[in-house]
């Protein structure tokens, strides 16, 4: 059984600050994997620096929804988080059918979406404005879908979404970060990867 609440937000309609969005599911993280991707990477890794937080950068965009579930059904005992942006998102549609079908109960896709193609420039993307995201979760099969555009009913809600069953899909409407955008300067890959493995094990 399929959950889709909320609708589209539209491109004039209000969007929740992506810091602070993201700073709800900060207060809520315990022993999650966290994997994210381009811009996510940039916001978060700001504000965690938990061992089980998996950032992966070159050439990724689209990839961490099966990052995320690769993990998720490699370690079905452990909750898994993956974000990633609308623009990603529209490279790898396909993915939704893939998590739909593998079923990982322990998985949370997370949808920022902000309208644009921040990181390499702000360039509107297709999507923005029209692609309904939630129901294209819902339309791939994926169990339970909730979509937010508020941050106060998004903090309300949270703890909440992420006890749904899964495989979840939660869709954020967010505002840009705007500014000098660049993505994060991060520790060395092979330090990040022993330290994240160790914690997996």
């Amino acid at each position: 059984m399929t959950e889709v609440t909320g609708t589209l937000a539209p491109s004039n309609s209000s969007r929740m600050p992506l810091v602070a969005a993201l700073e709800v599911l900060l207060g809520l993280r315990t022993r999650q994997v966290v994997v994210t991707t381009m811009g996510a990477t940039r916001e978060w890794s700001k504000l965690s620096h938990h061992a089980l937080d998996f950032h992966y950068l070159p050439s990724a965009m689209g990839h961490a929804p099966l990052l995320g579930l690769g993990l998720a059904l490699a370690q079905p005992d452990r909750e898994v988080i993956a974000f990633n942006g609308d623009g990603g998102m529209l490279m790898g549609l396909g993915g939704l059918v893939t998590i739909a079908a593998a079923r990982p109960t322990n998985f949370t896709l997370i949808v920022l979406e902000n309208g644009i193609y921040e990181v390499t420039g702000g360039q509107t993307t297709a999507g923005s404005g029209v692609v309904d995201f939630a129901a294209m979760g819902r339309a791939a099969g994926l169990v339970s879908v909730r979509d937010f555009d508020q941050l106060d009913a998004w903090r309300a809600a949270a703890a909440e979404c992420l006890a749904m069953p899964g495989p979840r899909m939660i869709v954020l409407h967010v505002e840009p970060v705007g500014g000098d955008y660049q993505l994060p300067t991060l520790e060395p890959a092979a330090g990040r990867l022993q330290r994240f493995c160790a914690a997996l094990a």
